[in-house]
Protein backbone atom coordinates (compact mmCIF):
# COMPACT_ATOMS: atom_id res chain seq x y z
CA UNK A 1 0.00 0.00 0.00
CA UNK A 2 2.55 2.43 -1.43
CA UNK A 3 1.63 6.39 -1.51
CA UNK A 4 2.94 9.00 -3.13
CA UNK A 5 5.16 10.72 -0.22
CA UNK A 6 5.18 14.40 0.59
CA UNK A 7 7.83 16.63 -0.23
CA UNK A 8 10.51 16.44 2.75
CA UNK A 9 10.43 18.75 5.17
CA UNK A 10 13.07 21.47 6.07
CA UNK A 11 13.82 19.86 8.96
CA UNK A 12 15.02 16.33 8.09
CA UNK A 13 18.26 15.32 9.24
CA UNK A 14 21.51 15.36 6.45
CA UNK A 15 23.06 11.86 7.00
CA UNK A 16 20.80 9.25 6.22
CA UNK A 17 20.94 6.53 8.29
CA UNK A 18 22.01 8.67 11.63
CA UNK A 19 18.84 7.91 12.92
CA UNK A 20 15.89 5.07 12.10
CA UNK A 21 12.56 4.90 13.12
CA UNK A 22 11.68 1.66 15.26
CA UNK A 23 8.13 0.40 15.39
CA UNK A 24 6.52 -1.69 18.38
CA UNK A 25 4.89 -4.44 17.19
CA UNK A 26 3.07 -4.69 19.99
CA UNK A 27 1.40 -1.22 19.43
CA UNK A 28 1.28 -1.05 15.22
CA UNK A 29 -2.10 -1.90 14.32
CA UNK A 30 -1.29 -1.30 10.83
CA UNK A 31 -3.53 2.10 10.22
CA UNK A 32 -0.21 3.34 7.72
CA UNK A 33 -0.61 6.79 8.96
CA UNK A 34 3.43 6.72 8.86
CA UNK A 35 3.25 5.16 4.94
CA UNK A 36 1.42 8.31 4.28
CA UNK A 37 3.49 10.76 5.99
CA UNK A 38 7.00 9.28 5.41
CA UNK A 39 8.75 11.45 2.26
CA UNK A 40 11.60 8.79 1.65
CA UNK A 41 9.64 5.54 1.65
CA UNK A 42 10.84 4.15 4.89
CA UNK A 43 7.78 1.96 5.72
CA UNK A 44 5.88 -0.75 3.78
CA UNK A 45 2.63 -2.53 5.35
CA UNK A 46 2.54 -6.14 4.82
CA UNK A 47 0.70 -8.87 6.25
CA UNK A 48 2.48 -10.57 9.42
CA UNK A 49 4.10 -14.00 9.06
CA UNK A 50 2.66 -16.96 11.43
CA UNK A 51 6.23 -16.06 13.42
CA UNK A 52 5.93 -12.23 13.58
CA UNK A 53 2.18 -13.24 14.85
CA UNK A 54 3.42 -15.83 17.63
CA UNK A 55 5.07 -12.86 19.81
CA UNK A 56 1.89 -10.69 19.58
CA UNK A 57 -0.67 -10.71 22.04
CA UNK A 58 -4.17 -11.88 21.76
CA UNK A 59 -5.79 -8.89 21.96
CA UNK A 60 -2.81 -7.13 19.84
CA UNK A 61 -3.39 -9.76 16.70
CA UNK A 62 -7.28 -9.29 17.12
CA UNK A 63 -6.75 -5.48 16.60
CA UNK A 64 -4.22 -6.07 13.63
CA UNK A 65 -7.12 -8.47 12.12
CA UNK A 66 -9.75 -5.50 12.62
CA UNK A 67 -7.45 -3.44 10.68
CA UNK A 68 -6.60 -5.63 7.37
CA UNK A 69 -4.38 -8.38 8.99
CA UNK A 70 -1.51 -5.85 7.79
CA UNK A 71 1.31 -4.23 9.68
CA UNK A 72 3.86 -1.10 9.33
CA UNK A 73 7.39 -2.30 8.85
CA UNK A 74 10.57 -0.39 8.86
CA UNK A 75 11.81 -1.79 4.96
CA UNK A 76 14.54 1.04 4.39
CA UNK A 77 16.07 2.26 7.45
CA UNK A 78 18.89 3.55 5.66
CA UNK A 79 16.94 5.93 3.98
CA UNK A 80 15.20 7.57 6.80
CA UNK A 81 16.73 11.17 7.42
CA UNK A 82 14.93 11.77 10.72
CA UNK A 83 12.34 14.03 9.67
CA UNK A 84 10.21 13.00 12.66
CA UNK A 85 6.95 13.02 10.77
CA UNK A 86 6.25 9.17 11.20
CA UNK A 87 6.13 9.75 15.40
CA UNK A 88 3.78 11.51 15.86
CA UNK A 89 1.59 10.43 12.88
CA UNK A 90 0.97 7.02 14.54
CA UNK A 91 -1.86 6.96 16.49
CA UNK A 92 -0.75 4.07 18.58
CA UNK A 93 2.65 5.82 19.43
CA UNK A 94 4.19 2.71 18.43
CA UNK A 95 7.39 4.57 16.52
CA UNK A 96 9.96 6.03 17.76
CA UNK A 97 13.71 7.70 16.08
CA UNK A 98 16.90 5.58 17.53
CA UNK A 99 20.39 5.66 16.72
CA UNK A 100 20.84 3.66 13.38
CA UNK A 101 23.14 1.26 13.08
CA UNK A 102 25.49 2.85 10.64
CA UNK A 103 25.79 6.19 12.79
CA UNK A 104 28.58 8.05 13.32
CA UNK A 105 27.46 11.36 15.33
CA UNK A 106 26.69 11.51 18.66
CA UNK A 107 22.75 12.25 19.26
Amino acid sequence: MRTSPPAPPARCDDAPGRLEPRIDPLRCEGKADCLRVCPHGVFDLRPLSAEEKRILTPLVRFKIWAHGGKQAFVERPDACQACGLCVPACPEKAIKLVRGAGATVAL
